[in-house]
């Protein structure tokens, strides 16, 4: 088992991940006695802004948990800015695979909000990484909408003029730079354009799609893509009312019971296939 596991399950600390130094917080079990769930912030997130749902998770599913805020958040070394429009991907394919090897998982499940759903999806659809069994992509883009613009725009605004720094500068080392890496790609006139709906033709584990019918950052076409693209592994979407864009905190229970059932069902299928070999 790896040395930083060994030290450091069950505690916060930091790792080295493509030159930046990363904060991360982990529970429940280590890689090497139980699958493990890697969550990926928002894109305002970081690991403390998960609050009480990385521990509800590994108390819920038997899982171990891992949570890490990425360059400029957090308690995170600063990104480079501006970050360039495809910084996603970037994440999904030269980062989280460095994370992935630094906490010697074994069998790990993605689960991603909204950036973090999309870097999930990358990964899974671009590197083909047998220890990753499974993908949660909760209010994931996969193209941009403008009603989404419109949204994100508004953030600018408040973060200008209203108290949207003040706050962010809580959980934030940096909340400019976690604010303008952001938000300054997503506003960028090429940003129009961005798609990365071809990442799922090639995915190959099964996937948990969830979403608000409210979201004001994201409408429900984003998940209708996900089954309509995604034809090599079985897809469940979970869609619910009254929610906006973050449905493990407007609707916890409900998000974490589909969630459990969607372990238990990945761990039956990991443990008969350890078994075949």
């Amino acid at each position: 088992m790896n040395d930083l596991v060994n030290k450091t399950w069950e505690k916060e600390g930091t790792l080295v991940a493509a030159g930046k130094r990363l904060e991360y917080a982990c529970f429940g079990q280590p890689p090497n006695e139980a699958p493990t769930l890697v969550l990926l912030h928002e894109g305002l997130g970081c690991t403390h802004l998960w609050r009480d749902f990385p521990r509800t998770l590994a108390n819920a599913t038997g899982f171990g948990v891992f949570a890490y805020s990425r360059a400029g958040y957090g308690k995170s070394a600063p990104a480079e800015l501006p970050r360039p429009l495809d910084y996603m991907t970037r994440e999904a394919m030269d980062v989280l695979p460095l994370v992935l090897d630094a906490i010697g998982i074994e069998a790990g499940v993605l689960l991603g909000h909204s950036d973090g759903g999309t870097i999930a999806a990358i990964h899974v659809g671009c590197i083909a990484d047998r220890r990753i069994i499974g993908a949660v992509l909760v209010a994931p883009h996969f193209f941009t909408e403008t009603a989404s613009l419109v949204e994100i725009a508004k953030a600018r605004d408040a973060f200008n003029t209203g108290d949207l720094r003040e706050r962010l500068a809580k959980y934030h080392h940096d909340p400019d730079n976690a604010f303008l890496g952001w938000n300054d790609s997503w506003l960028h006139p090429d940003f129009k354009a961005w798609n990365v709906t071809d990442v799922l033709d090639d995915i190959r584990v099964p996937v948990l799609a969830v979403q608000g019918r409210d979201d004001p950052y994201g409408t429900l076409a984003q998940i209708d893509i996900v089954s309509e693209r995604v034809t090599k592994a079985p897809v469940t979407k979970l869609i619910l009312d009254n929610c906006r864009h973050a449905p493990h905190r407007e609707h916890g229970p409900a998000v974490v019971a589909e969630l459990v059932r969607f372990c238990r069902e990945l761990d039956t299928k990991q443990s008969t296939s350890s078994a075949v070999e």
